[in-house]
């Protein structure tokens, strides 16, 4: 049975950094029962934390793995895919490099949307099924619309310690949600460039709300 300190620790893993009481509703018990183990993973060196602004009033204290907190998780995966980025990087052209990257997230639209009849589906609708596929990769997202667009929010990123060395993993999301929803999508706030999540804007033009 999992105890409550490795779904502490998972949970950190996929979404990076959570505040007490995000920690709390993922592992399932009381804030206060989570404080009392994010403490003894902060006196173990596993877990750090710092401060973030977010608009007015108090800052709210971010919670995240340390280095050695990460390698207690399977890290040869990582290290593998790293290298095989570098060598890729190493012998193709750049140009080259983002065309494959732009054909993984066209091949993942391929074998999600195969059984989809999106012909003629709206906007929101789409935006729905672009969060289901993104779930299945292992985003956690949300959309709204607001007065310049439709804003999706990436809360978490599986691709961000591939990422951090090469940031062309990007392109792999960012295709998928343009290709799904048939517009192009402006990032507008990463994760890899220290926010707090990745946004997205989609422009709420004619092109962008007609069924299609």
């Amino acid at each position: 049975m999992t105890s409550t300190r490795d779904n502490v620790l998972r949970t950190l893993l996929t979404r990076q950094r959570c505040t007490i009481n995000e920690l709390a509703d993922a592992v399932g018990i009381n804030p206060i029962s989570v404080r009392h183990h994010v403490t003894k993973l902060e006196a173990e060196g596993l877990v750090t934390s710092e401060e973030e602004r977010h608009g007015v009033g108090r800052p709210r204290r971010l919670y995240f793995l340390t280095e050695k907190g990460m390698e207690k998780f399977p890290t040869r995966y990582l290290r593998l895919t790293v290298r095989l980025l570098e060598q890729l990087k190493e012998t193709l052209p750049e140009a080259m490099v983002d065309k494959l990257f732009a054909q993984v997230a066209d091949d993942l639209v391929a074998d999600y949307t195969s059984e989809l009849e999106l012909e003629g589906i709206p906007i929101e609708e789409r935006l729905d099924i672009v969060r289901d596929l993104l779930k299945v990769e292992g985003f956690t997202m949300e959309w709204d619309r607001q007065e310049d667009g439709y804003h999706i929010r990436e809360v978490n990123c599986p691709y961000f310690h591939v990422g951090q060395n090469h940031p062309e993993v990007c392109a792999v999301d960012q295709n998928l949600i343009s290709n799904v929803l048939n517009v192009p999508v402006e990032k507008i706030k990463c994760i890899l460039n220290g926010d707090a999540l990745c946004t997205y804007i989609v422009p709420t033009t004619p092109a962008s709300e007609k069924e299609v």
